[in-house]
């Protein structure tokens, strides 16, 4: 199995970025049942002000090359398109568990 996890740090005033990370949480947790080799999707939204990122995800699929197939699949393309236009920066990170 596979873990990736994705964090952003999102443009605008707090109240926006709030807004677009609740939008985006919601359609990321839809897509287990969207997406076949999606086997669980978790979300955060910082609750931090100290704090510069804005919201994570943590993804489990089989295999590295499901990674990719959950990043082209068109639901997860168009969760991440609510994001798109506010997305300031984004960090990524993939690894192997039991």
């Amino acid at each position: 199995m596979v873990k990736h996890i994705v964090t952003f740090k999102l443009n605008g005033d707090a109240e926006t970025r709030r807004c677009v990370a609740s939008e985006f949480a919601e359609a990321l947790l839809a897509l287990p049942g969207k997406i076949e080799c999606l086997k669980s999707m978790e979300v955060g939204i910082n609750e931090n002000p100290a704090e510069d990122w804005d919201v994570v995800l943590t993804a489990v699929v089989p295999t590295m090359a499901d990674v990719e197939v959950y990043a082209k699949h068109p639901a997860h393309v168009a969760a991440a398109g609510i994001v798109g236009p506010y997305k300031s920066s984004r960090a990524c990170v993939d690894y192997s568990i039991d």
